[in-house]
């Protein structure tokens, strides 16, 4: 008798793999229905990873957006599940224990069955909390193994790290090939070890295309013991996406599998409205280089859920990686040009790093270092001249231990700035937040929503809430949105409307909005009053300036409970004084002389160019 495979559309991961945003809540709401009058699909991917930030970036409250997303599959008998990074939850950063509890308990409120849990380090300590208070909340628990290739990333590693999973609380497993990278025949043979020794494990292939072997992998996992395939659909299908359901579909059935029949109506109805959601707003925030598979990847081996990010990253530091090269006399470099770049200089860092599997947040990490030290590099600096606060926490333990050795590159630099490693459990690095988010909320009067979801949103991602509540959030989406309509019309040669101010409705009352559009032929007005909450200059004389050495947020401090500089501190040399967060980290500006604080130009919050002063020192 043959053997049944299900489907799993990861609806949310299609768009993340693609760009930076994803589709509102309103249609989210639409496309559920075709998605599910398709009839092949057993469960469906909705929330979790960035998905939440991404709501607050433009405004919009993720708690109703997964409450309506999900209300579709549950009256249709169809489980949905979401991705969450362990010890990280679903930001970029460790989250405390009770903020981790009370999202799985929510989460199922909201209508979410699964909690696909990972770590970005394989580390099986980060996720026993996971998988207790899935639990706990009344979701199933699923362990995801973080795929990659590596000398030390074996086919039996794999599977006894399936064995700890299960033994800590996991009722499933995932093999989680978020590169694409795995290979298949070792694929197969992952699965093959751990249904043969766990003979009713659930075991669900999640494979991204970028270099060409996923279909391939499917085939394999399917052949030793998986249950479930992921896959996407059309037109965000392939590329640094997933194998679209027709493909994948059409290729089991003729290798002999019970396969469900597709509704191909309703297919075509989820492509139209997808591709709608698309040329509404979000094929501008879509770099087309993500649309093509590329078999340059499998060296570097970077996840295909960050690429619509990195390429938003490349965009915004190509004009600081020229300015390098003007300097030098050379030519200037294309966007291809700092993306190999880029890729070469990964598959020298990861090693040196221990080879973290190339996951969020650690791929993010192991980028930005990357990129980091070829703008540095082309600005004549040293290798390694700049890392991020987030990747020394990975470096030093504070994450869990690296599977591979740290390079004496490495370890030299922990030395010279005199850090320190940490060996026990990551987790007792963070105590509980919650009642300090209880009384924030308290303090401005605001309410801690139905079952708490306001409070957690706020205590899980609070720069993004309090930006979100401002209307600030909405405010920078608009703005961002306007200059990339702007650029795409220049892009196809047409006539460009820049406007000078936008009107931005937020709770029934207008605002307007002042657009800046940063123009090389635009020059600098005389006398520009200094942002509200800027603070002025304790007196007059001659200052050394601190620059912001990349673009990005400022911020005076990395969490909320933190006290940060004010004018008139004395700061001294290689103290830390702000930070600017860039590409999902937060980057340390250090002084390079001592002083005391004459002003600070810019407010939290505020995106900064390289280059910009930030900080006046007397």
């Amino acid at each position: 008798m043959a053997r049944e495979i299900k489907f799993s559309l990861v609806y949310r991961d299609m768009w993340q793999s693609s760009g930076k945003l994803m589709p509102r809540k309103d249609q989210l709401v639409r496309v559920a229905e075709p998605i599910v009058a398709m009839g092949c699909f057993e469960r469906i991917e909705t929330n979790g990873g960035g998905f939440e930030q991404i709501n607050l970036l433009y405004g919009e409250n993720p708690n109703h957006s997964v409450r309506a997303w999900t209300k579709a599959f549950r009256e249709a008998g169809i489980q949905t599940h979401m991705l969450e990074r362990g010890l990280n939850g679903i930001r970029m950063s460790p989250v405390p224990k009770d903020v981790r509890k009370l999202m799985f308990k929510l989460k199922k409120i909201q209508g979410t069955d699964i909690a696909r849990s990972f770590d970005g380090l394989n580390n099986p300590q980060n996720l026993a909390l996971s998988f207790q208070y899935a639990k706990e909340g009344g979701m199933i628990p699923q362990g995801a193994l973080s795929i990659t290739h590596s000398p030390i990333h074996t086919v039996e590693y794999y599977i006894d790290l399936a064995d700890k999973f299960i033994d800590l609380g996991a009722e499933e497993i995932c093999l989680k090939d978020m590169a694409g990278i795995g290979r298949p025949v070792s694929i197969g043979k992952i699965t093959k070890g751990i249904r043969e020794r766990h003979p009713n494990i659930i075991i669900q292939y999640h494979g991204h295309s970028t270099p060409g072997f996923s279909i391939v992998s499917a085939l394999e996992s399917a052949r030793h013991g998986a249950d479930y395939v992921d896959v996407g659909m059309e037109p965000l299908s392939w590329g640094t996406g997933h194998a679209d359901l027709l493909t994948v579909h059409a290729m089991l059935k003729d290798a002999g599998f019970l396969v469900p029949d597709i509704n191909m109506d309703a297919y075509m109805e989820a492509r139209t409205l997808t591709k709608e959601f698309m040329d509404d707003f979000l094929k501008y925030f879509i770099n087309d280089k993500n649309r093509y598979m590329n078999s340059l990847l499998i060296g570097p081996g970077l996840p295909g859920g960050m690429m619509g990010s990195l390429m938003a990253d490349l965009e915004g530091n190509l004009k600081s990686y020229n300015k390098s090269l003007a300097k030098q006399n050379k030519p200037a470099a294309t966007q291809d040009d700092l993306l190999l770049e880029l890729f070469k200089e990964v598959e020298y860092v990861w090693p040196r790093l221990g080879y973290p599997p190339l996951v969020t947040p650690f791929s993010q990490y192991v980028k930005n270092v990357s990129l980091m030290n070829v703008l540095q590099m082309a600005k004549g600096k040293e290798r390694f001249s700049m890392i991020d606060e987030n990747t020394w926490g990975m470096i030093l333990g504070k994450s869990g231990k690296l599977l591979g050795e740290l390079d004496p590159e490495i370890l030299k630099l922990v030395e010279e700035q005199k850090r320190e490693f940490f060996t026990g459990n990551p987790q007792d690095l963070y105590p509980d937040e919650l009642d300090l988010y209880r009384q924030k909320m308290d303090e401005r009067g605001w309410d801690y929503g139905p079952d708490d979801e306001e409070l957690f949103e706020f205590a899980m991602h609070p720069q993004q809430y309090l930006e979100f509540k401002s209307g600030k959030a909405k405010e920078k989406f608009l703005k961002d949105l306007e200059k990339r309509k702007a650029d795409h019309l220049t892009k196809q040669g047409g006539a460009v409307v820049r406007p000078e101010t936008l009107n931005v409705e937020m709770d029934g009352e207008v605002f307007k909005v002042k657009i800046s559009w940063n123009s090389d032929d635009q020059k600098e007005e005389p006398g520009a009053a200094l942002p509200m909450e800027a603070q002025p200059s304790a007196s007059n004389g001659q200052f050394e300036s601190i620059s912001s050495p990349l673009e990005g947020t400022f911020y005076l401090t990395r969490e909320s409970t933190e006290r940060g500089i004010k004018v008139g501190d004395k700061i001294k040399e290689g103290d830390t004084v702000a930070y600017i967060e860039s590409m999902k980290v937060m980057n340390a500006i250090v002084a390079e002389t001592s002083g005391t604080v004459a002003e600070i130009l810019v407010n939290n919050g505020d995106e900064v160019e390289e280059d910009d002063v930030i900080i006046k020192l007397k």
